[in-house]
């Protein structure tokens, strides 16, 4: 353990160095992050503009999720943006440096950059939600928040973990690399309230794919309470997942052969 930390750590401070190498880049993405939230809110503004509640959420618990959403999506491109790059390893033949390293392959393609201008969009998702706990009038107990929390980070996982299968896949196919786009699709869908959709849908993104896990059912521990049953389902999910991607990774492995080879 102590060993990944500090390769960790060099991760760190090399990914901070690679931005203050190229500073202008580093402000431009940040301020076109910034955009993006303040584009985000704009639509809610709009929407809530002439009605009250849509499906049953208020202006506040649709601000709760909208945050929910932004912070979880920064989250996982702070961290593991990093395997969006894994189509051009294959390509490139610089995947061979990788699984010859003596260190597991799946933690040096997932968090071996630590993407900085991801924190300013992370605290504007935390700022949104503290606004729409306020405007929703919640008052969600300790057991409330925990809940809230334990199915967040199930939502990074279960995030994450779709992303690595979707970028392995390009040690099959040549050009994958926009399969990444996919995970903003999913963002732009979860963002508003899955209540809109009809309850078939509903259980088909709760039980059959974890799309309502992504914001709407940690959404739901603060605006409704804790369900007991919905964090632990959230749980199985992100562990199955992670599990299936660390298994399909290792096996992709097996197939791969160097672009040189």
């Amino acid at each position: 353990m102590r060993r990944y930390l500090r390769v960790y750590k060099k991760f760190f401070l090399t990914s901070i160095a690679r931005e203050m190498e190229f500073r202008a880049n580093f402000f431009a993405k940040i301020a076109q992050n910034l955009v993006w939230v303040g584009f985000a809110i704009l639509v809610l503004l709009v929407i809530y503009r002439n009605t009250d509640a849509i499906a049953g959420w208020g202006k506040g618990d649709a601000t709760i999720l909208l945050g929910t959403t932004i912070f979880m999506n920064a989250l996982s491109a702070m961290f593991t943006m990093g395997l969006m790059e894994i189509p051009e390893q294959v390509r490139k033949g610089t995947l061979d440096f990788v699984v010859t390293k003596p260190i597991d392959s799946q933690y040096w393609v997932s968090l071996r950059k630590f993407h900085f201008e991801q924190s300013g969009v992370a605290l504007s998702g935390l700022a949104i939600i503290i606004i729409g706990v306020v405007l929703s009038k919640a008052h969600p107990s300790l057991m409330d928040i925990f809940g809230y929390a334990t199915l967040t980070l199930c939502a990074v996982i279960i995030f994450y973990s779709v992303n690595l299968i979707l970028m392995t896949l390009g040690i099959y196919f040549v050009r994958v690399e926009n399969l990444w786009v996919l995970g903003d699709t999913v963002i732009s869908v979860v963002r508003f309230p899955l209540d809109i959709y009809p309850k078939a849908l509903i259980r088909f993104l709760t039980f059959a794919v974890p799309m309502a896990f992504l914001a709407y059912e940690p959404s739901k521990q603060l605006t409704q309470g804790i369900q007991i049953s919905m964090v632990g389902l959230g749980i199985g999910w992100a562990l199955a997942l992670f599990l299936a991607a660390r298994v399909f990774w290792h096996k992709s492995l097996v197939h791969y052969s160097s672009a040189s080879s």
